[in-house]
């Protein structure tokens, strides 16, 4: 065995641990935030995986795409709907658990089934080199014209969708006048207005 395959393989065996322990920390966390700050994690490691296949231009998009835009926009709404409350106990959480647990079992099944039935060719065909940007570049901009804007309008909304919860309860518009009150104001008056019909 060479250096450059004994090389090769300890890369591989480093990234795979880091994707699998980030995508359990993803999972099992309490803490959202550092999640999120896992998930980045586990999408740095999948572009260090697409580094070691020769695919350089995939891993730089992953790392652009992925860590530089998706990553830092779910930060982004955590931030703003992150809300100190209480957590108030779920109806069911052991039948959810249970449910939750089957399918990832069944998926993690299926994956290991697709394993194993798969005829896996070594070694893999050549790498076209700098012609694999190129490919990616038509079939990005003409078979998957459509997915790749429809990604960009989802992401839109999400953040879209992440300011208005975290500004809904804090400023609302007043529908005859268009003015923004403040929430906490108009809780103090309904409770001053009840406590003067009580009074009377």
């Amino acid at each position: 065995m060479s250096i450059s395959t004994s090389t090769e393989q300890i890369c591989f065996l480093i990234l795979g641990l880091i994707v699998i322990g980030g995508s359990l920390g993803v999972v099992l966390l309490n803490n959202i935030v550092y999640s999120a700050f896992l998930l980045g994690g586990v999408f740095m490691g999948v572009a260090g995986l697409y580094l070691l296949l020769n695919a350089s231009f995939v891993a730089a998009a992953q790392i652009l795409v992925y860590v530089g835009a998706v990553n830092v926009l779910i930060l982004f709404a955590i931030m703003l709907v992150n809300k100190k409350e209480e957590l108030k106990p779920i109806k069911a959480l052991r039948t959810r658990k249970i449910l939750s647990a089957g399918v990832c079992t069944g998926l993690l099944i299926l994956l290991f089934r697709v394993d194993i039935t798969t005829p896996w060719i070594f070694p893999g065909p050549n790498s076209i080199g700098e012609l694999s940007t190129e490919r990616i570049g038509e079939h990005l901009f003409t078979d998957y014209l459509l997915p790749f804007e429809l990604a960009s309008v989802l992401l839109l909304m999400a953040m879209i969708g992440a300011i208005v919860l975290a500004r809904r309860d804090v400023l609302i518009s007043d529908i005859g006048t268009g003015d923004s009150v403040n929430q906490s104001l108009i809780e103090k008056s309904n409770e001053q207005i009840l406590l003067d019909q009580s009074s009377e």
